[in-house]
């Protein structure tokens, strides 16, 4: 039989043993991390995009482009997406979403099974949004646009679970570089635009993250982003004819932008990070 003093050292020196693994455990989800992500982007949904238009140059894109006999010019529509031909019924090809990858960090604070971080991250994507209209002559005018580049920052809050994982959601702000590419087959006006644009907007979402080993976490992450984009602009002028439905109200040309104000994008991501 072991003597108290004997019982007492075996216990403590248990103790020291077993308090490395213990501060592990709950410094699991605390301090710094980078890391990167990768996944894919939706489809971007734009419902009826179409083009506004100022004739007048007065800065109010509620007019409509009209022939010299009154007609509405741009009677044929519009269309999600690249036109396929100068009319309608050639079609459009569909928007697309497309690969999403970036670098990530941030640092978390954890309190009981309780977690909460902010992070930080950069990233690219490949996602394409046009929209198209046609016009009576018949021609065809699209806007297509993609992110370039684009940073954010969140904050998260989450629960810990078995202590090797976490569920959390997050939320925060993003800013990113929006490439213009503007395209037409009316070769009679001639076009200029203010070319690529920032946007800033609101991004959310949820994820799960699991510790692998002592430094490394994996995980999946659903990211909503939502960006307000309303500052490109195509002027359609001559030299044309003073009949051209562009500057037949004023010879100046005429102003026109896209309806749909936000550029929205969907995310589902692999993550991976290491916690120092």
């Amino acid at each position: 039989m072991l003597s108290p003093l004997t019982s007492t050292r075996l216990l403590t020196l248990g103790l020291l043993a077993a308090a490395p693994f213990a501060v592990q455990a709950q410094d699991a989800w605390n301090g710094a991390h980078v890391g990167l992500y990768a996944g894919s982007v939706l489809k971007p949904d734009d419902g009826g995009d179409r083009f506004l238009f100022d004739t007048n140059l007065d800065g109010q894109y509620d007019d409509t482009v009209r022939t010299a006999a009154g007609a509405n010019a741009f009677s044929p529509g519009s269309c999600n997406g690249v036109a396929l031909g100068n009319t309608p019924a050639a079609g459009c090809a569909k928007n697309s979403g497309g690969a999403d990858y970036g670098l990530r960090g941030g640092y978390d604070w954890r309190a009981n099974d309780w977690v909460f971080g902010l992070v930080g991250e950069v990233s690219r994507n490949d996602v394409r949004d046009a929209v198209t209209s046609f016009s009576t002559t018949p021609a065809s005018y699209t806007m297509l646009r993609k992110v370039d580049g684009m940073a954010s920052l969140r904050m998260r809050m989450g629960h810990v679970f078995g202590e090797s994982n976490l569920v959390y959601i997050t939320g925060g702000v993003a800013r990113a570089d929006i490439a213009n590419t503007y395209i037409t087959s009316n070769g009679v006006n001639t076009f200029t635009n203010n070319g690529d644009t920032k946007a800033t907007g609101a991004q959310w979402g949820a994820g799960y993250e699991r510790m692998i080993g002592e430094r490394f976490t994996v995980g999946l992450e659903y990211i909503q982003t939502q960006l307000t984009d309303n500052d490109y602009r195509v002027r359609s002028a001559g030299p044309a004819p003073a009949t051209n439905p562009f500057i037949l109200v004023n010879p100046n040309g005429t102003d026109f932008r896209r309806s749909d104000r936000d550029f929205d994008l969907e995310s589902v991501r692999v993550t991976a990070s290491y916690r120092f």
